[in-house]
């Protein structure tokens, strides 16, 4: 089948190289792409988020099938409109992608289902938040209840930093309409993982777990990001949780939105907190997650392409997993400045030389070719270097190692992803 993957990220990168490998594939589109991807299938020019000139591009070259990369697609309603056109498609509608797009709604549907979640409140006029959170006092998590690119999330240490986030959000628009209502919600301890099922309708198959890393700097200091890096499979997630966390959380949740006319289908990723009292959600995501995609899918010894196309087309019954028993660990090359100001356009040298290490996959996440062919860094975060090794040490040794061999003075990373694993 001719296959459309939409996006131009990390992720969308780990999707059309796992993908790529399936003898179910004749061609490759990726729209719109970016460096890394066009040397693996052909990219074309689309706005994402507009569904009829993503029917359009479809239609004009032949899809059969096409997987939604990025959540804004979702919420703006593409998988709705290539459905119309009669393309399958992996991914939710608009009404079930609002588990994504609205925090409210989330929580609101979870504690209708029964699911352990923080406790919260809605607001949407910022005085009444602030007198909130004043009479709970800090820690205390303040959110933008829209899409915010990873940046909408304010977990506030102190009851000036809780303060300044709602400030931030809903008086001086730093996420537009995103942050126009807020949810405030109480602090959970634990350890974080992120847990991936596909989803048709009430029904779910585990997919994978991974640990992403959210804080920008090492020790899980500085600002909250999009994700630095992550390895899979998440130590803290045994088969007991696996098996705890699908009946508590994420069948309950596929139910709960068939039955609020929501039907899901795709992949539901629940970021979790295992506390001391069991496994609690912290937030629904309706895509596959960036960075953990490019730590899960090197692990995935199935045909991601037939898993995928199942599940949108009513046969996820008949998907089987298999997994290899490796560690994988994906750390995030970010330009320097990331998640504030930063300077595009910067070259990258050494790729090749880190690719060809053993174990190492390279993922672009934010690049494009120059004039003379060089790899420009073309966003906050660039590359997702992919070790695997069979324990957590040899696939972070290896991780690194390509890290190392990479020649960009203006992008900086973590060194610590994975150090829970090592710990463990």
């Amino acid at each position: 089948m001719n296959v459309l993957i939409l996006g131009s990220g990390g992720r969308e990168h780990a999707l059309a190289w796992a993908i790529g490998k399936s003898p179910l594939l004749d061609k490759l589109y990726c729209a719109p792409g970016h460096a890394g991807m066009a040397e693996i299938a052909t990219c074309l020019p689309v706005d994402a988020e507009d569904g009829s000139a993503v029917v359009k591009l479809a239609k004009d070259n032949g899809i059969d099938f096409a997987v939604i990369g990025p959540e804004a697609p979702l919420v703006a309603g593409v998988a709705d409109a290539l459905r119309a056109a009669g393309i399958p498609v992996f991914g939710p509608n608009a009404r079930a992608a609002r588990i994504e797009g609205s925090k409210g709604f989330m929580k609101d549907l979870c504690v209708r289902a029964g699911v352990p979640t923080a406790g919260y409140r809605r607001f949407d006029a910022a005085a009444a938040a602030r007198a909130h959170v004043r009479q709970k006092g800090a820690p205390i998590v303040i959110k933008a209840d829209g899409l915010a690119a990873g940046k909408g999330v304010v977990v506030a240490m102190t009851l000036d930093e809780a303060l300044a986030a709602i400030d931030a959000a809903m008086d001086k628009g730093a996420f537009g309409g995103a942050g126009a209502e807020i949810v405030v919600e109480e602090y959970m301890e634990g350890e974080e993982a992120s847990v991936f099922a596909l989803v048709d309708g009430g029904k779910a198959l585990y997919f994978a777990d991974a640990q992403d890393h959210k804080r920008a700097f090492d020790g899980d200091r500085g600002p909250n990001t999009g994700g630095m890096g992550a390895y899979a499979p998440a130590a803290a997630v045994t088969p007991a949780l696996r098996d705890e966390i699908m009946e508590r959380i994420i069948r309950p949740t596929a139910r709960a939105l068939a039955q609020a006319d929501s039907s899901f289908c795709g992949v539901l990723f629940a970021g979790l907190m295992i506390t001391k009292d069991g496994p609690r959600l912290i937030e629904y995501n309706a895509r596959f997650g960036d960075p953990e995609t490019q730590a899960m899918l090197p692990r995935l010894k199935s045909d991601l392409l037939d898993a995928l196309h199942k599940t949108a087309t009513g046969r996820l019954d008949e998907v089987k997993l298999e997994w290899s028993s490796d560690t994988a660990l994906c750390v995030v090359m970010a330009a320097r400045g990331y998640p504030g100001d930063y300077q595009k356009g910067s070259v990258i040298k050494g790729l090749e030389k880190a690719a060809a290490r053993p174990g190492v996959t390279v993922f672009h996440a934010a690049t494009r070719r120059g004039a003379r062919g060089e790899i420009l860094a073309h966003g906050g975060r660039v590359l997702g270097v992919t070790g695997a090794g069979a324990t957590a040490g040899q696939a972070r040794a290896a991780a690194y190692a390509a890290v190392d061999s990479i020649d960009w003075p203006e992008g900086f990373c973590r060194r610590d992803i994975g150090a829970r694993a090592l710990l463990r």
